[in-house]
């Protein structure tokens, strides 16, 4: 059984399971605003999750972080969650709390890197950042909310989503990925990994927070699958097609230096803290059904056939299905902003390096992977080309990273060791109230995530790298090609989306 600290007065108690120990129990600022009335969470019990089992003599100590992971050492965590039915079969609220983080030991064991600091070695002017195994745990949140319904949360009736309720339902707001590496003189890190099980009135929420500079949205959706393929089959491996084994290694060119050097004194020199009010932004999650999205892809590939000029280059064009619904939002968004015609506008994409460039599995590699993609035009051709034009732009972007494999390489691993740029929440849509970024993807599996005693019945994200024109794409309620978008805009805009006939007659209201 692993040592926890010695429970205090008014602590939660060590539980028997083993590789779990007991933590204070602390509030947020978040937990605070408006828990009087019940309509966020309140956090009952914090614990170390160790490893399930400890990793092995034989496994790696130190983790050395790639150019593509340093570069979003500056952002906030990854934090996605899911909100799953009550289950019938576990009434007793500690037996299924219990049950969850003993799976989550477990998941941790095959993730065994997460259980440990990220660690910052300063010499002189230069700074070295790696993941050390050091096998200190993650952190396990339990949390309530007895006055919330499943409703309350998935807003139904609503488009729009609960920022303060859904931000009380995730661990570790307010991060930034730097706030887990230690220094020689700083306080005790954060732990690069955080989940937390909140109980609503007719529902359970599940949620995660990770560090991005260890894992991007496909690691982060690895761990999850693995967390709930383990609570739903116990140590059992006949369950339907579990996730693949983590490849743990990361994956440099011969060209770079290992571990990579940073040309900082501190890594607090790279950090910037947000020290203002942040600009205000709503939220509404958009769902395409699978008929939907096929008209639209339909759409946009018969307005290229007829349209377009150069036939011959454009022939075998087919655009995806992801590329016309992002279309669909892009126009609609910019007329949402009231852009003038000939201002310009920007769509961030991220493209995924897995099975892209050599040496990178495509299959279970844990890190980030992904590079960004900028695709740039104004807002008169956008709107006014039509849909097959605006989702060809972004085809063409993505095309051109599949032809040239090693500029991607060159431009996002070996420039970036001789130049470092940083990601930034403030500036990564750095055309402003003109832009667009898009992340997560619709082949992540999002509904596949039954804990147990049922499947999904819908997906959030916490707080984290939220900004005016934010979108995070997942997979439909569903399957069979359904498009989930969730999108953050600036109050007035996102009223006017909303209020978009065109833009809305291919969405499900709720």
């Amino acid at each position: 059984m692993a040592k926890g600290k010695q429970a205090q007065r008014g602590e939660w108690h060590a539980s028997k399971l083993p590789h779990v120990a007991a933590m204070p129990t602390q509030q947020r600022s978040t937990e605070n605003n408006g828990s009087a009335t019940g309509r966020v969470a309140r956090v009952i019990s914090r614990r170390v999750v160790l490893p399930d089992p400890p990793s092995s003599a034989s496994a790696p100590v130190t983790v050395h972080l790639t150019p593509w992971d340093l570069r979003l050492i500056t952002i906030d965590y990854i934090q996605k969650g899911v909100l799953l039915p009550k289950p019938k079969d576990r009434p007793h609220h500690p037996v299924l709390v219990d049950h969850l983080a003993s799976a989550f030991a477990r998941a941790l064991g095959r993730f065994h890197p997460f259980a440990g600091r990220l660690v910052a070695d300063e010499h002189g002017a230069a700074t070295t950042v790696s993941l050390r195994c050091t096998g200190e745990g993650a952190e396990f949140v339990h949390a309530a909310a007895p006055g919330v319904t499943a409703a309350d949360v998935t807003g139904t009736g609503s488009l729009h989503i609960p920022r303060d309720l859904v931000a009380s339902l995730f661990p570790l707001n307010g991060l930034v990925s730097a706030d887990a590496a230690a220094h020689a003189d700083g306080p005790r890190p954060a732990p690069v990994l955080a989940a937390q099980v909140t109980e609503l009135a007719d529902a359970v929420f599940v949620a995660a927070s990770l560090n991005h500079a260890v894992g991007d949205g496909t690691t982060f959706w690895h761990l999850m699958n693995t967390w709930s393929h383990l609570s739903r089959t116990g140590k059992a491996t006949t369950d339907r097609s579990p996730p693949p084994e983590p490849v743990l290694e990361r994956w440099f060119p011969d060209t770079c230096p290992v571990p990579v050097p940073l040309p900082f004194a501190r890594l607090d020199h790279v950090v910037k803290r947000c020290h203002h009010a942040p600009l205000p932004v709503d939220e509404c999650f958009f769902h395409f059904s699978a008929e939907c999205v096929k008209k639209l892809k339909a759409r946009a590939n018969a307005e290229v056939t007829n349209t377009c000029i150069d036939r011959a280059t454009e022939s075998t064009v087919t655009i995806s299905s992801l590329q016309a619904v992002l279309a669909h939002l892009w126009r609609a968004v910019c007329g949402a902003r009231k852009l003038s015609p000939s201002q310009a506008t920007t769509y961030v994409l991220l493209i995924g390096c897995r099975g892209r460039v050599k040496g990178v599995p495509p299959s279970g590699y844990v890190g980030n992977a992904v590079v960004p993609c900028k695709v740039t035009s104004t807002a008169g051709d956008v709107v006014e080309k039509g849909l097959g034009w605006a989702a060809l732009q972004l085809n063409r972007a993505v095309a051109s990273y599949n032809d040239d494999e090693a500029s991607m390489v060159r431009d996002s691993v070996e420039k970036w060791v001789r130049e470092p740029r940083f990601a930034y929440t403030a500036d990564m849509l750095s055309g402003g109230s003109a832009a667009v970024g898009t992340g997560g993807s619709p082949r992540f599996d999002v509904y596949g995530n039954d804990f147990g005693w049922g499947a999904p019945v819908a997906v959030r994200s916490g707080p984290a790298n939220k900004m005016d024109g934010k979108t995070t794409v997942y997979q439909g309620r569903g399957g069979q090609g359904a498009i989930g978008l969730e999108v953050c805009l600036a109050p007035d805009a996102l009223a006017r989306l909303v209020d978009d006939k065109e833009f809305m007659d291919a969405v499900a209201v709720p």
